[in-house]
């Protein structure tokens, strides 16, 4: 196995070809077997998600919990995720779960809204799980039931919603939990065996869209719902690390319907707080791209000491709540200044296998080929043409004319590009009631072709029959292409509908030039700016970059360059000072990043 060096020179060896089965990239979202939800039941629509994960290492495994789904998945390496099946599980399945190793047991906490069951196991491989809590006790000075809409200060949210379990180095237990637009994030220490609250909750976060513009709902920050109606911001999505003797609650905001849910988090130097809100929030945040949404989840380290964030990106075509998982690394730098990189994180990213110093550098550098290229498909349904299967929208799709094996998509990369890595991604379009679950997996293979008519294998999906409704596929040689196209074989739905078909690796030419011409001027609502800059000829997109230190560029909104080269950026907190610059990319590599400007 090649290994993973703190600098971006030694990571670039990773390009060089690697055996068929040593995998050494991963990609957002999340390659996992995602299970389907039957929210919509009513209107006879079932539809694949994933949200509010959780990643623990226990006993050398990683495991990966979400809500909603008839199980978990473990994984050796952060790549290859294999589905436990359960012996036992909650009957009303698990929401938003907290779930924390000791070392010897893995236990596992539901949402809840009055009293549930709790699991553990000191074997979660195995999918054995026994009770740890059969009934859980109710929470101190909680709202009565029936009587939610008379709550007094002096009483708390009727249920750990969203819960965060915490185990401190001189083995106290903690938990946070919250999840509401009225409510605040809560705390409490309590004993795990029996299960037990000692003392009253604490009262720690509110949102203050006021003052945090990052923390306004709605579409890019708009401060409503789509249709128009002014609505008030979520928190939710409790959770804490304590890193260097400093305790970071984090939590997840506005709300997870649109581009802009992030994960903010503040700072102290006590397990129960006074916890100081941090200027530079948010802390992981991904408006733009093709994976949108980074909030609510969880903070781990891998095998090697490195950080991770997780988080939940929005798919929102068939519910507003249908979504995916993400993971991106994070750091937590000298001074305390907590940061997660969101920057290409739905490019291909290698994964470390020892301890790396800069997040930014696990980026491969392949870059996107397919964006806006064009597409022809085998058959067509209506207006669903195969054309958005490169516009890099996740709700947008084509949709064959059927479901039968044999269905092709072919992507026209427009010259000969160097190819290293594809990525199919399905959506769910009408799609039914599944009472058996041995008919669920997808099933193709991928081409590629320098004229159109001699075609050569890349990859297939192989003889696991598991559902893959955002495979990704790292080849194991670049390979020289034109042309790439998707082979149907077999899925669950009565529907073929495929959001983007996305090809990675680079292009001959060079990187673009530095953008030039960057002005950012606050508005008279300090939480926004106006950021532009010159376009740059032959560019793809453009990274806005901005931190609160001219080094430490941390957060990132990526802009396909049809979009323009001019925006609003609203995610400030009022009274903080920033930096910002752009990079530009084509698909041949990155630019120079442009002048750092003060944003007073």
């Amino acid at each position: 196995m090649i290994r993973t060096t703190c600098t971006l020179a030694a990571l670039l060896l990773f390009a060089q070809p690697v055996m068929a089965s040593e995998r050494t990239t991963y990609i957002n979202p999340l390659d996992i077997d995602y299970r389907y939800n039957f929210e919509q039941m009513n209107e006879k629509i079932s539809y694949r998600t994933g949200a509010d994960p959780v990643i623990v290492l226990h006993k050398g495994t990683y495991y990966l919990f979400q809500t909603l789904a008839d199980g978990y998945w473990k994984s050796d390496n952060l790549i290859e995720w294999d589905f436990v099946t359960p012996s036992r599980w909650p009957f009303e399945s698990i929401v938003a779960p907290a779930v924390i190793s000791d070392g010897e047991t893995l236990y596992i906490m539901q949402s809840h809204t009055r009293v549930s069951s709790l699991l553990k196991s000191t074997d979660p491989a195995s999918g054995k799980l026994d009770f740890w809590v059969r009934r859980t006790p109710p929470v101190p000075t909680a709202v009565p039931e029936g009587q939610e809409d008379k709550i007094r200060p002096d009483q708390v949210q009727p249920s750990p919603w969203d819960p965060g379990l915490f185990i401190d180095d001189d083995g106290k237990w903690y938990m946070y939990w919250g999840s509401s637009n009225v409510y605040p994030i809560y705390g409490i220490e309590m004993t795990p065996e029996p299960f037990a609250y000692k003392g009253e909750p604490k009262k720690f976060i509110w949102l203050q869209p006021e003052k945090h513009g990052w923390e306004r709902f709605g579409q890019d920050h708009s401060g409503t719902l789509a249709n128009g109606t002014p609505i008030k911001p979520f928190t939710e999505g409790a959770w804490m690390n304590k890193v260097n003797g400093k305790y970071y609650l984090q939590y997840g905001a506005p709300g997870t319907e649109y581009n802009v849910y992030g994960n903010g988090v503040y700072v102290g130097d006590n397990p129960l707080g006074p916890f100081t809100y941090a200027d530079y929030n948010p802390v992981a945040y991904k408006p733009g791209g093709f994976v949108e949404g980074a909030g609510h989840g969880s903070t781990f380290q891998d095998k090697y000491g490195n950080y991770w964030n997780t988080g939940t990106p929005w798919i929102g075509y068939n519910w507003t709540f249908e979504r995916r998982i993400d993971m991106m690394p994070a750091k937590f730098y000298d001074d305390g200044q907590m940061a997660v990189s969101a920057r290409f994180a739905d490019f291909p990213q290698y994964m470390p296998t020892a301890k790396i110093d800069d997040p930014d550098a696990l980026f491969t550098g392949w870059m996107l080929l397919s964006y806006r290229k064009t597409a022809v498909a085998s058959s067509v349904q209506g207006e669903f043409t195969a054309d958005r299967t490169t516009d890099e929208d996740p709700r947008t799709f084509w949709l064959a004319g059927s479901a039968k094996p044999g269905e092709t998509l072919t992507l026209d990369l427009g010259a000969a590009k160097t190819v290293r890595a594809i990525q199919v991604n399905y959506t769910d379009y009408k799609s039914g009631i599944y009472e058996d679950r041995t008919g669920i997996y997808t099933e193709f293979k991928l081409e590629s072709s320098l004229d159109g008519k001699t075609w050569t294998h890349l990859a297939d999906t192989g003889e696991d029959k598991r559902d893959r409704p955002n495979a990704y596929f790292e080849l194991p040689a670049p390979v020289k292409a034109r042309y790439v196209r998707y082979v149907h074989g077999h899925i669950a739905a009565p529907n073929l509908a495929i959001s983007d078909l996305r090809v990675f690796g680079s292009a001959e030419g060079a990187a673009p030039m530095k953008p030039g011409g960057l002005t950012v001027v606050r508005d008279a609502d300090p939480r926004q700016a106006r950021i532009s800059w010159k376009p740059v000829k032959g560019a793809v997109g453009y990274n806005v970059r901005w931190g609160i230190k001219p080094d430490r560029l941390t957060l990132t909104y990526q802009k396909w360059a049809d979009e323009g080269t001019a925006f609003d950026l609203r995610a400030l907190t009022v009274g903080v000072g920033y930096y910002v610059a752009v990079e530009a990319f084509n698909e041949s590599g990155v630019s120079v990043l442009s002048q750092v400007v003060k944003l007073p």
